[in-house]
């Protein structure tokens, strides 16, 4: 597969059928790198308004979880600092969570084994069909977006419904059963937090099926050879509840913090927290939902996996709005109510970049 790249782009260059040759090549961008492309495709280019550097003075905040169910003092520390994270930042960082190092390094290592496994092997996976439960391709919003990212992803659906582990690439069949098991834990312990937080009782958002669904996505960033002109992911907020991220010591995913880009900065053994969307529409703008962006790099590949709590599989018609225990004459609602499928398929629709989706479910 060959794609036009910067310096060779004539003028009757057609978008769409670049778009399909690299769909159809089923390889991935790390097909390209693999092909030994030494300039950065044209469907992966992005306006210099898209790109431009971050900011080192703002602290990224950090939580330390040690203690959360055993002294009331810590506690209370915690919850005061998951809710100020929350309203500020909608970003915060997780240390002593209760998931072993070694098997955060495994997960790491499986989502990296599936990536660079033969292509062939993989090209069974690949899908444009978002509904299945385990699906490998491209930027999910290929067609949708203005420009493709430098990622590949390997995504697995697997709660509320227990997922076959046939139906798992081998390559990180057994890591992602366990895996599931520790995020769902540190998951309901953190909308139990955030509930906590928020006021309310320490179930109200575990009651709501907060925590129901989980997908898993496992991101995989080559090396770029031209990093100045694309991105790993273009600014986006996330379309669930809630996303706990593992990333490894490359770096790259920067926070937009007070219209500043801020780094996240690696820590082993941590993982990072954001708020996604349906949050921000249930709290009624008091957790906040935040753009982030991943930077792409010489150096890698960049490797993630990325936890979101969303039962958008779920044929549901529960109704998701802003809690009524959080409203006021002073704080009317904000958003219409909307279901987590039919807020997902217009973030889909969309594609990454832009305006966040909440937008469209305003009031």
């Amino acid at each position: 597969m060959v794609l036009p790249c910067a310096g060779e782009v004539s003028d009757d260059y057609d978008r769409s059928s670049e778009l399909k040759a690299f769909d159809e090549s089923k390889a991935g961008v790390k097909g390209l790198v693999d092909s030994g492309v030494s300039m950065v495709p044209r469907i992966f280019i992005l306006p210099p308004d898209k790109l431009g550097t971050g900011n080192a003075r703002f602290k990224f905040p950090v939580i330390d979880l040690h203690g959360v169910d055993r002294d009331p003092v810590r506690r209370k520390e915690i919850l005061e600092a998951v809710g100020e994270a929350s309203e500020t930042w909608g970003f915060f960082t997780v240390v002593n969570h209760g998931i072993p190092e070694s098997m955060l390094e495994e997960m790491m290592d499986g989502a990296r084994r599936f990536h660079e496994q033969d292509t062939e092997v993989k090209k069974k996976f690949y899908t444009r069909d978002l509904t299945r439960e385990v699906v490998y391709n491209s930027n999910f919003d290929l067609y949708a977006s203005k420009e493709a990212n430098w990622r590949d992803t390997l995504s697995c659906l697997l709660a509320p419904h227990p997922l076959d582990p046939q139906q798992v690439p081998a390559t990180c069949r057994h890591i992602l059963m366990e895996y599931k098991e520790e995020i769902m834990r540190l998951g309901h312990k953190l909308f139990e937090l955030m509930s906590e937080a928020l006021g309310l009782n320490p179930n109200h958002l575990k009651d709501m099926d907060c925590g129901e669904g989980l997908l898993v996505l496992c991101h995989y960033y080559p090396a770029c050879p031209e990093p100045e002109l694309t991105l790993g992911a273009t600014k986006h907020s996330d379309n669930n509840f809630l996303s706990i991220l593992l990333q490894d010591q490359i770096g790259g995913l920067q926070v937009l913090h007070q219209d500043q880009w801020v780094d996240v900065p690696p820590m082993p053994g941590a993982l990072v927290i954001n708020i996604g969307d349906l949050m921000q529409l249930i709290t009624n703008d008091r957790f906040k939902s935040v753009q982030h962006r991943v930077l792409a790099n010489r150096r890698g590949p960049r490797v993630s996996a990325a936890c979101f709590f969303s039962t958008s599989h779920l044929p549901s018609s529960k109704i998701y709005e802003p809690i009524k225990e959080l409203l006021s004459e002073e704080n009317p609602p904000k958003y219409r109510g909307t279901t987590v499928r039919d807020y997902v398929m217009y973030y889909r629709s969309k594609g990454l970049g832009g305006t966040s989706a909440l937008t469209h479910f305003k009031l």
